[in-house]
């Protein structure tokens, strides 16, 4: 659920796209100029007879548009959550590189005020309730039914509300690195910051004590002994998350979360699922990483609360596994995928 602090995420991101703007362009132009497509080649129009690559708009609310687009053509229907709040579908890019290849047609999907999606200036508007109601619309528009739900940290977290309160859609549901509940992952990070250096440390509960949360001593802290130790390991992080950093909607994060993960002082605060995961019945993947953000045992306890579930933690991995354990986040991701999709429950 949770990220990096505003001026740490924008700094941490600052890089790729500028110098690949002018070569791109370049490139498409060249391109353009000597594309001839026979009549033949072109493929069957969609239904409105526009082809869009796959992107779309859907109206939610009656009145904002969310942006959200079909990746690959398989027969197994999969939906994205991504995290934040306030984040986006950029850092899950890495996806196009393994499902459409192993049968999965998935959809990207930016919630209200995130990424491509409209960004109405009403803080109302950023609640839990509402963002799973808004799934529930995006569900309905794109014609999903007995389909698999995947989300990841607070898309996780969202994801779970989703299943409880409407488990007739779902074949399957995925909960990737999050735990299920607000206040044992504050304990968790509390672990976490206990085990930096003691310099580091102090400067942490320093800038804590004083609430200077946007402090560059403190950020610079965060950055190096917490993020790039929990949130992701590879150096520089990959692309796709700087991207997706450079663009949260701050705003979100801030009154669903608190000015950083150290501070839940936002609507989230009180969230708690641990006494209703009885009640997810379908089939469930659990995935967590050995150097996450969120606790493994905590993960692991999940999975012996859901009835039909499989738990993986990959050993190499942090919050961002699917980037720093790949292999064993796909080597997981994927058959799981394919047999929930077949009807088979993880034990059966």
């Amino acid at each position: 659920m949770t990220e990096v602090s505003r001026r740490a995420l924008l700094a941490a991101g600052s890089v790729l796209l500028a110098q690949n703007a002018s070569a791109q362009s370049g490139e498409l132009r060249r391109r353009a100029g000597h594309l001839a497509v026979a009549d033949h080649a072109v493929p069957v129009a969609p239904p409105d007879g526009v082809h869009t690559g796959g992107a779309r708009t859907v109206r939610i609310d009656g009145k904002y548009d969310v942006w959200v687009k079909q990746i690959g053509t398989g027969e197994i229907p999969v939906l994205t959550l991504h995290g934040g709040p306030g984040f986006n579908h950029f850092y899950l890019e890495c996806f196009e590189d393994f499902l459409p290849q192993a049968g999965v047609r998935y959809w990207y999907y930016d919630q209200l005020g995130c990424g491509f999606s409209a960004a109405p200036d009403d803080a109302t508007l950023w609640t839990l309730d509402r963002y799973r109601e808004e799934v529930e619309q995006v569900r309905n528009a794109l014609g999903l039914e007995r389909f698999i739900l995947f989300g990841h940290s607070w898309g996780g977290l969202l994801g779970m509300e989703y299943a409880l309160h409407y488990p007739q859609h779902l074949r399957g549901l995925v909960i990737s690195n999050i735990t299920a509940s607000v206040a044992e992952y504050v304990k968790y990070a509390e672990v976490l910051v206990s085990h930096v250096p003691p310099a580091a440390r102090a400067v942490i509960q320093r800038h804590r004590a004083a609430g200077d949360y946007e402090s560059p001593e403190y950020e610079r802290v965060l950055m190096e002994e917490i993020y790039n130790r929990h949130f992701c390991r590879l150096d520089p992080w990959p692309e796709p998350v700087q991207r997706a950093m450079r663009t949260l909607n701050s705003k979100i994060y801030n009154t669903m979360q608190g000015p950083d993960e150290f501070t839940i002082i936002g609507n989230l605060k009180h969230w708690d699922v641990w006494d209703r995961l009885h009640d997810i019945k379908m089939p469930t993947l659990l995935i967590g990483g050995r150097h996450d953000e969120m606790s493994p045992e905590q993960i692991g306890r999940m999975g012996s609360l859901i009835p039909h579930s499989q738990v993986v933690i990959c050993e190499g991995g942090s919050h961002m596994a699917m980037y720093d354990d790949q292999r064993a986040y796909f080597a997981a991701l994927l058959p799981f995928l394919q047999d929930a999709h077949a009807g088979k429950f993880p034990g059966a």
